[in-house]
């Protein structure tokens, strides 16, 4: 089974598989919030780790790795899989 989300700032909108690249357990818990609360990073739950927006890893365990990439499309407003 293969689990995304989807992070967009302003008009940029970006995909990422829901995978911690330290842990390979999903980012987020039940509840779907991938974000911090001020949303300036996103945040694996499972220990803390922070990620910018553009899925670089910026503090906890897998500092230097990234987020791996989700093939988007965005056509007429709406997000597609590529």
């Amino acid at each position: 089974m293969f689990a995304g989300f989807v992070v967009r700032r302003g008009d940029q909108i970006v995909g990422y598989v829901d995978r911690c690249p330290h842990a390979g357990w999903p980012l987020a818990f039940i509840d779907g919030r991938y974000l911090t609360r001020d949303g300036a990073h996103i945040l694996c739950a499972g220990h803390g780790a922070l990620f910018e927006l553009d899925g670089a890893c910026v503090a906890g365990p897998c500092h230097g790795q990234s987020l791996e990439l989700w093939p988007i499309e965005v056509r007429d407003g709406e997000v597609f899989t590529a």
